[in-house]
């Protein structure tokens, strides 16, 4: 797949801030690609300068094969923005919003009812801004972002603040973005939304890209470590038997409950393989797999929230 967005050795300071320390990365036409790490590490003034809102004071950005500064009216129309914080009036109608975001561009925006009744604010249309729930602001947001019909979509800590039901929901409105054939760029802080998201994944830490990969392959490049925790009827000899398991690290037994850690995709299937051929009767079973916070931890040595 082409790149519609190609940023390369790009560096952003204020003052003695190093916000963004030479990042360079590629977006690929189609795909929803994440910038993530925690709050500070540049994520925000990196997709602003990719958007042409800030300048950067050295390397270069392409969106679409343009120039986001010198060309930045004929970018304008083709992409759409979320930022991470932006208020309307307060008692701007939702219709109203949208009617003055269609007549900013030089083309026919997109059925603004259809795209209300897309993002289930149909019933909100004639509601003032400041009357919305915060779940009914960020998918207002979306549209605002969506009304020109964008090939590139932008949208900063989109779900951050928001109940589960209202994250969920945004979830699948961003995923219907990709359907429809467009571009997404987002950053976010937080791993399941990435995970759940995402085709890609940047993981940035103190203006810096550290690594880029899928979620799945950056969890089996750094972390291969498996934990199955089963509890049998009768432990007999079953710690033994786990300890011959092939890459398996450690087996510890509680009572009823044993649990074994190891490395590599295949420790699972040896598991359940040893517990046949020793006919060793599990009352409860379960796996817990590494995910792109323990990657993050990792690789930086903290947890993403901190």
């Amino acid at each position: 797949m082409r790149p519609v967005i190609e940023v390369s050795g790009v560096r952003k300071t204020y003052g003695k801030t190093v916000a963004v320390a030479d990042a360079s990365f590629e977006v690929h036409e189609g795909e929803i690609f994440g910038l993530i790490g925690p709050n500070g590490a540049g994520k925000t003034t990196t997709m602003e300068c990719v958007e042409g809102l800030r300048k950067p004071d050295s390397g270069t950005i392409a969106v679409l094969g343009l120039d986001p500064f010198r060309q930045v009216y004929k970018l304008q129309d083709r992409i759409g923005v979320q930022l991470q914080q932006a208020q309307l009036q307060k008692r701007i109608k939702v219709w109203e919003a949208i009617d003055l975001w269609a007549s900013l561009y030089g083309k026919k925006p997109v059925d603004a009812k259809r795209l209300l009744d897309q993002l289930g604010l149909a019933d909100k249309r004639n509601a003032w801004f400041m009357n919305l729930s915060g779940g009914q602001k960020q998918r207002l947001s979306i549209a605002l972002a969506l009304i020109n019909d964008p090939e590139v979509v932008f949208l900063d800590e989109l779900t951050t603040g928001l109940d589960p039901q209202a994250r969920h929901a945004i979830w699948d409105l961003v995923r219907d973005i990709r359907v429809r054939g467009k571009t997404v760029f987002l950053t976010t802080h937080l791993m399941e939304e990435a995970e759940r998201l995402c085709d890609r994944v940047a993981i940035m830490e103190h203006g810096r890209i550290i690594d880029i990969d899928t979620p799945e392959k950056l969890v089996r490049r750094y972390c291969p470590e498996r934990t199955v925790v089963l509890d049998v009827e009768d432990p007999g000899d079953a710690g033994a038997h786990f300890q011959t398991i092939p890459k398996v690290e450690s087996v510890t037994c509680a009572s009823l409950r044993f649990t074994i850690r190891g490395q590599g995709d295949d420790l699972v299937t040896e598991v359940i393989h040893c517990l046949s051929e020793n006919r060793i009767r599990v009352t409860d079973f379960r796996t817990i797999l590494p995910n792109l916070e323990d990657v993050f931890l990792k690789l930086t040595g903290r947890s993403i929230r901190e």
